[in-house]
């Protein structure tokens, strides 16, 4: 015993010897970076950096290993070390920015490729651009992002779809997950409902993409990518207010099951409840809203390392704009106006991997979106059910990497309009295919085809070509072409014959639109000798548009008139994007986009309503080293659009003017997981009625009760108008109470109504 004794006294120095501490600093072009990931590969050795970017991992036993050092936004860095004493080893790393464009992408080819491999141009958006700006809401978010423009449409319930390269949001296609669960219904009132703390990143493709996505994908597509719980944080909060009253809160936690599984769950409630009518004419200036949305996603462990996962979120939402003094009691009455929709959604989404040699991917998604309107005294109660399911399979033969897929939708429909007498239930199979040649280590050429079936519209058949050419490491050409098309849903493309002040009118049976487009696309990275970074690209794009469904608004001020084109339509331009990372610690990123869209019928050529000539984007980001501060910058400028007006006498502008919103943001990040940040949106406080007697037509008499409409008797003389003009049947006569012969419209609207205002947030991150 005692020799034991002896023996162990001797070990024991040896084993406290036997272990030491591994430190470092985490940097980039000077810059110390809070919450990096450092980790000891192969064991359970962890830990983040401080707001110094310093980092310690301790009692670390004797051996060879590889420390990680990752960071998003940046590549990480892997360096292998030797632990042979007690003596403390110093390890540091210098991360460098991944500029998005190594990212891995999957919308454009639906496969996992390098950003710069992939024949299809895709931009790629992560939550730091996002953050530089912080809103609600993806829709908002959107922005700041170049050629893409979030339009409201609506005054007062402050509807919304999304612009890309000026063409109108039913032409955009928004999936999650690479899911097309954003449709008909939810792309009105479902994009608000996006909460941010989903987000891992956004990848946008400008074009067409209808043949690998079918319908609605025929300006382009925004497909919002939801973390993985194997790599998200722990636990992250972020909750900020406004001056204004809106109130924001984004919960995220997540956690494993045994070894089964991972599960993150994402919480996001807003509220708005503070009525303000800053242009004094008794409506709200931002429509009132109290919503939450709860997500959950799991990824299953499987032995074969294949995928499985599954996800869900419910959403529900309270919102309502209006006259002042409106109340719930008031809903769906005469007596005070006012537009209340109550929103309530279910989605389900997931993706499993055969367990098969082959890699077969099988996806589905199922929504359930139940909508609780009234817009004046005029109700509108709809239902909706999207069903999707699609079969891939990926397969690499020689020179050709090959993608075979067949897909099904199912969609139902039914509201209580007379638009819909019936429910609407239409079943689309697909079947699509796609080939990837690799023609030379720089050369890659890319051909797909598509068809469905729709029982209204019968075959479709939608072919694309896409070519790339690896000039060399900084610079690649990319030329894409293809066709488009796109089934019409009328409530998607004009939610405006709800307020009451226009009709809906249908002319024909309409019939699918058809489009053709090309586009080229350049992309140069610059490396200058002292480090800097410089990322530019350029795409020039021409579509042409048959049967083209454009709604009428100027033969008739109280209709929206529907018919295809009896002509085409065109939309052409050229975007730029810049990137720039300086060592000083400056980042610009900077957007230009020119457009040109127009239709054409019976021989004249006429500019499109609701879209701008050119838009312009930044954001300018410079960091404070010694104060921890990093200061943001953005904006967006929009040239004129063309207005809907409600006749000659309508004394509002037919114009939009160009137009900026600018906001700033100050971030103080000194302390380890948290990020303090303030600043002010809308800088210039600009709203759409300046320049305007007003933006909401006869607000003073929201149901249209003191208008006088002609019966186009010439004999009668109420149906001359006080300039002594005759009046035809079913046109506004202008009286005394109604000198510009207008009916209560609040769809004179291009860009948000609300002024400037500050903001104050904070941000908890636990890895």
């Amino acid at each position: 015993m005692k020799n034991l004794i002896l023996s162990f006294s001797f070990l024991l120095p040896t084993l406290l010897i036997a272990q030491t501490s591994i430190k470092g600093k985490i940097m980039s072009r000077g810059t110390p970076l809070q919450l990096a990931n450092i980790s000891l590969k192969k064991t359970n050795k962890s830990t983040t950096s401080d707001a110094e970017g310093t980092y310690t991992l301790k009692n670390i036993a004797l051996g060879e290993y590889d420390i990680i050092a990752s960071y998003i936004g940046y590549k990480s860095e892997t360096k292998k070390i030797k632990v042979t004493d007690s003596t403390e080893v110093m390890i540091d790393f210098n991360l460098k920015e991944n500029n998005t464009l190594d990212e891995v992408v999957v919308t454009g080819t639906l496969k996992a490729v390098s950003r710069l491999e992939s024949p299809v141009p895709v931009e790629v958006y992560k939550p730091t651009f996002f953050k530089k700006n912080p809103t609600a809401n993806i829709f908002d978010a959107l922005q700041n992002v170049n050629g893409v423009r979030p339009q409201l449409n609506c005054n007062i319930c402050n509807t919304g779809d999304i612009h890309i390269n000026g063409l109108e949001g039913p032409y955009t296609l928004v999936l999650i997950d690479g899911m097309p669960i954003v449709s008909g219904l939810s792309t009105v009132y479902g994009l608000s409902g996006i909460p941010n703390s989903l987000l891992e990143r956004i990848e946008i493709v400008k074009g067409p993409a209808s043949s690998l996505y079918g319908s609605e994908a025929v300006g382009g597509l925004i497909n919002i990518i939801t973390k993985n719980p194997k790599t998200a944080p722990v636990f992250s909060a972020d909750a900020f207010a406004t001056s204004w009253g809106e109130m924001n809160l984004d919960l995220g936690f997540k956690g494993n099951v045994s070894k089964t599984a991972s599960v993150l769950t994402g919480i996001n409630y807003f509220n708005y409840s503070n009525p303000i009518d800053n242009n004094n004419d008794n409506f709200t200036d931002v429509t009132l809203s109290d919503r939450i949305s709860v997500f959950q996603k799991w990824n299953f462990n499987r032995k074969s390392n294949k995928l499985l996962s599954m996800a869900g979120r419910f959403f529900y939402e309270d919102r309502w704009g209006g006259e002042m003094q409106w109340e719930k009691k008031y809903r769906g009455g005469s007596d005070v106006y006012g537009e209340s929709i109550y929103t309530k959604r279910w989605e389900l989404l997931g993706a499993y991997e055969l367990p098969v040699k082959e890699k077969m991917l099988f996806s589905f998604s199922y929504t359930d979106h139940d909508q609780n309107s009234v817009y004046g005294d005029i109700p509108y109660l709809a239902k909706q059910r999207i069903g999707f399911g699609q079969l891939t399979l990926d397969k690499n033969i020689g020179q050709h990497d090959l993608l075979f897929g067949t897909a099904i939708r199912y969609q139902y429909y039914d509201d209580n309009t007379p638009a819909t007498i019936t429910e609407d239930i239409n079943w689309i199979p697909s079947l699509f295919v796609q080939d990837e040649i690799t023609l030379h280590e720089n050369h890659k050429l890319l051909l797909g085809a598509r068809y469905d079936y729709n029982k209204n519209h019968g075959n479709i058949f939608t072919p694309r070509l896409a070519y790339k050419w690896k000039i060399n490491d900084n610079n690649i050409l990319r030329f894409n072409t293809g066709t488009g098309f796109r089934i019409v849903n009328l409530f998607t493309e004009e939610h405006a014959a709800l307020t009451g002040s226009r009709d809906v009118i249908v002319l024909e049976a309409l019939k699918p639109e058809r489009s053709y487009n090309a586009n080229l696309n350049y992309l140069k990275k610059i490396f200058t000798k002292n480090g800097n970074f410089i990322g530019l690209e350029t795409t020039a794009w021409y579509t042409y548009f048959s049967n083209s469904i454009i709604p009428d608004y100027d033969t008739n001020p109280n209709q929206i008139i529907y018919k295809n084109l009896d002509g085409y339509a065109v939309t052409k331009g050229i975007s730029t994007n810049i990137d720039m990372v300086f060592n000083s610690g400056l980042k610009l990123i900077l957007g230009a986009t020119y457009m040109d869209v127009t239709k054409t019928e019976n021989g004249f050529k006429t500019r499109q309503m609701l879209t701008e000539k050119f838009t312009g984007t930044w954001a300018i980001s410079y960091r404070i080293n010694k104060l921890f501060l990093d200061v943001d910058y953005t904006g967006n400028l929009y040239g004129p659009m063309r207005l809907p007006l409600l006749g000659d006498l309508d004394p509002r502008k037919p114009y939009s003017p160009t137009w900026s919103i600018q906001n700033i943001q100050f971030t103080f990040n000194k302390f380890k997981n948290i990020e303090i940040y303030a600043g002010v949106k809308n800088l210039l406080n600009w709203t759409p009625n300046k320049g305007n007697p007003f933006i909401i037509a006869r607000a003073n008499d929201p149901f249209d009760k003191n208008v006088k409409i002609s019966n186009g008797n010439t004999n009668d003389t109420s149906n001359y108008g006080q300039q002594g003009n005759f009046v035809p049947k079913d046109q506004v006569v202008d009286t005394a109470d109604n000198p510009y012969a207008l009916t209560f419209d609040p769809g004179y609207v291009y860009g948000p109504n609300q002024g400037i205002r500050s903001f104050f947030g904070l941000r908890y991150t636990l890895k």
